[in-house]
């Protein structure tokens, strides 16, 4: 009994959105880090015994294959972020960091002792990874595409998601007629209207196989604000596009609402140098929009939370509702034309529609993204206060998705690009259907009945389920027409392995008709040609081989690709504040696949050495890949080393233990992993020696973590040290760091190259 009513006490000082998340995973969401597991065990896994989960969390063997229960492989299968500490515990790190070393480490230690009931510092990390993959494929997808969780089940102690089902009637395109003040002035104008030169394009099945066997050909071109682009497409060569200097807004044949309401909308981002025949556009969104509303797929890897996100989002959305808005007049407007027409009449003119619904799927990380961009078509579909469009399920939704200042202290100390990042509400398992139908829209719509899905790529995982699972749905992905990836670079930080799960299934023939009307749906849809017609909209805020694959591998535009391939001049090694040498060690490998193997190697053959003398202590091993890091761990541990570790499934206690010992000199080597600094961004004092086993895949992390060294300035300043491992490979992320020209240099020469630093140069 004491034990439950200390749950309850711990529930009481949750908002709902936390008690939800709980209710789902079991644990808090990674920023709320206290994780009450038990309650989960009595709710939802009411065969898991209490000696069981306390087994499972004394075991301390890290470097034997490690024994977890059901309910924690589940819960690694689910968690696209790292588990970190609560807020609480930031706010008072933060306060540790403003003063002096020792007093940091008394204030830690304080700590560390009212949680040393925790267990040891090995209990604090999750399972290795590769013990988790099969049970993923059998956990997730346990959910069906109308909004109804089976994991959600009332019997599982979970409250189902909720869809709206109220409404159907009023948003159904089969039901409705198109109203004449709200119809598309330029629907009919088919050779100027970008929208229907796009879908309505046949084409032949030769021009299907060139475009599956023949390589892209490619051209390139400059614009003033964009700069390096380069178009690819496999068919005939098409006219290279030249940047717009002015855009009329009635020349983008934009839905007949949307013209009035964008300038408004966007007004917050244009200034007094705006051109006054240009008033609408800032120079950014005017050459992306340009492209977009060809209907080229777009690869953009410039984005910035803090400078041009918004910006950037403006225009994407401008751009999904307007093709929704006359997709579905379109529809409408032939439905009024059927209605007419007389009995027994058969005509292939009206074939308007996909064999699914959905034509808009927009990938973001976030809830606060989702929330935003709801705001945004909200803005542009209102004319003016006095015509305000009903909206239902409004209220509902800005307390799922809306955040509450109170949840966050305001007294944190973070940079500006983390503040930007995770501001509002950052829980990043969430989906939700948006139906438009002229002045009205409609939250939280069945899939089926939706026209835009908004979701992450987690949510959208466990929709799709895997192979082999009874359960699963991804027919509603069958007739997207564009689609929108924003905040690429975070989801490397959370799973990419969602992403490619996505790409693999979208565009396929569904499995069943879902009441469609095939004498509707255009043929490009009946030929299983969806993919040759999709738009795919693809923002990061860096250059990654991975990305980059999606974009070349899952894009097959018929119209053809543009993708932004500017290259830093001057990379983030000019922002080192702190003199110290900066050795890059060049490594040698066979193929892109022996990069891990050869990479490991080389550091315990070559690197590791000169490190492992008593006076090369305080050296921190910064590792992005959470593999590389589980390897180097156990090879540690094997070794008999004197090291510690944080990662991003370190508990708080540990990660206060791991930065007492590592400031005091008691560890030698410190293990610290990239998803943890890009989660927490906490300042390790202590540093010394640095060595980077892969350069950052942001490349400002590199001069963080450098100038980290500036924390501890206690006249020792010449023996620092930086060590940098790199291949051939990793030209994209050398570049960012050290810039174009030296990268040129290094990667010609198999040497050694060894750069100093003196501040900001």
């Amino acid at each position: 009994m004491g034990k439950r009513r200390g749950e309850r006490e711990l529930l009481r000082g949750l908002s709902k959105k936390q008690k939800r998340h709980l209710r789902e995973f079991g644990e808090e969401h990674p920023f709320y880090d206290k994780v009450l597991l038990l309650l989960l065990l009595h709710s939802c896994f009411p065969f898991q015994t209490e000696n069981s989960d306390k087994s499972s969390a004394e075991s301390d063997s890290e470097t034997e294959v490690e024994q977890v229960s059901v309910y924690h492989k589940l819960l690694a299968t689910l968690k696209t972020s790292p588990e970190s500490e609560s807020e609480e515990e930031e706010d008072e790190s933060e306060s540790e960091e403003a003063g002096e070393s020792e007093t940091e480490v008394n204030s830690e230690g304080s700590q560390e002792t009212g949680e040393a009931d925790g267990g040891e510092e090995d209990k604090n990390d999750v399972p290795d990874q590769e013990e988790v993959t099969a049970t993923a494929e059998q956990t997730l997808g346990q959910e069906r595409a109308d909004g109804t969780d089976t994991s959600c089940d009332p019997s599982h102690g979970v409250i189902a998601e909720f869809t709206d089902v109220k409404h159907e009637s009023e948003f159904s395109l089969e039901t409705n007629f198109m109203e004449e003040e709200s119809g598309d002035c330029n629907a009919d104008k088919r050779d100027s209207n970008p929208f229907k030169q796009h879908m309505d394009k046949e084409l032949e099945e030769k021009e299907v196989e060139k475009m599956s066997t023949l390589p892209k050909t490619s051209s390139q071109s400059k614009w003033p604000r964009l700069g390096q682009l380069t178009f690819s497409s496999t068919l005939e060569k098409h006219k290279t596009l030249k940047a717009d200097k002015e855009v009329d807004v009635k020349q983008l044949y934009l839905h007949k609402p949307l013209e009035s309401t964008w300038p408004k909308v966007n007004k917050q981002f244009l200034s007094s140098v705006n051109k006054p025949s240009d008033p609408s556009f800032t120079p950014l969104q005017r050459e992306l929009f340009c492209i977009m509303n060809t209907y080229r797929d777009l690869f953009y890897p410039e984005r910035n939370a803090l400078t041009n996100g918004e910006e950037i989002r403006h225009a994407y959305c401008l751009h999904a509702l307007n093709h929704v808005l006359k997709a579905n007049g379109q529809v409408l407007s032939n439905n009024a034309k059927r209605r007419d027409q007389k009995p027994g009449t058969d005509n292939d003119d009206y074939r308007d529609q996909g064999l699914t619904r959905p034509k808009v799927l927009m990938i973001v990380p976030f809830r606060e993204c989702a929330l935003r961009i709801v705001h945004i078509f909200i803005s542009l579909l209102e004319v003016n206060d006095k015509r305000k469009i009903d909206v239902s399920n409004k209220k509902r939704f800005k307390g799922e998705f809306g955040s509450d200042p109170e949840e966050k202290p305001p007294n944190l100390k973070r940079p500006e690009d983390y503040e930007a990042v995770f501001a509002g509400n950052i829980d990043d398992h969430f989906r939700i259907g948006v139906a438009i139908l002229q002045k009205s829209m409609r939250l939280y719509a069945p899939f089926y009945s939706s026209d835009i899905i908004i979701a992450s790529p987690l949510g959208m995982r466990t929709i799709i389920g895997a192979e082999g699972e009874k359960k699963r749905d991804f027919d509603f992905l069958s007739s997207i027409e564009i689609l929108i990836i924003d905040q690429a670079d975070i989801y490397l930080m959370q799973n990419w392995e969602h992403v490619l799960h996505l790409m693999k299934h979208i565009n396929l023939l569904p499995l069943d008709s879902h009441g469609v009307d095939f004498s509707r749906v255009r043929m490009l849809n009946l030929n299983n040609w969806s993919k040759y017609y999709r738009q795919t909209l693809l923002f990061s805020a860096l250059q990654d081989p991975q990305i980059n694959s999606v974009f070349n591998k899952h894009c097959f535009n018929y119209v053809g690709q543009v993708a932004i391939r500017n290259v830093p001049l001057n990379g983030s090694i000019s922002h080192v504040v702190v003199q110290l040498p900066h050795v890059f060690r060049r490594l040698e490998a066979e193929n892109l696949t022996s990069v891990v193997d050869t990479r490991f190697q080389f550091f315990i053959d070559k690197v590791l050495p000169e490190y492992r003398d008593a006076i090369m202590s305080h050296t921190l091993i910064y590792v992005p890949s959470y593999f590389d890091y589980v390897r180097l761990r156990n090879y540690f541990k094997k070794e008999d080393l004197n090291f510690t570790h944080i990662c991003e499934y370190t508990k708080k206690a540990g990660v206060c233990r791991a930065r007492r010992f590592f400031l005091k000199g008691e560890k030698q080597f410190l293990l610290f992993t990239e998803r943890f600094h890009f989660y927490k961004r906490y300042t390790i004092k202590g540093i010394r020696n640095l060595i980077f086993y892969e350069l950052p895949t942001y490349s400002h992390f590199y001069s963080e973590i450098c100038n980290m060294m500036k924390t501890t300035d206690n006249g020792v300043d010449a023996t620092w040290t930086c060590t940098v491992l790199y291949s051939k490979y990793d030209a994209q992320k050398l570049a960012a760091v050290v810039g174009i020209d030296r990268t040129a240099q290094m990667l010609q020469s198999k040497k050694n190259v060894h750069l100093f630093v003196t501040g900001e140069n």
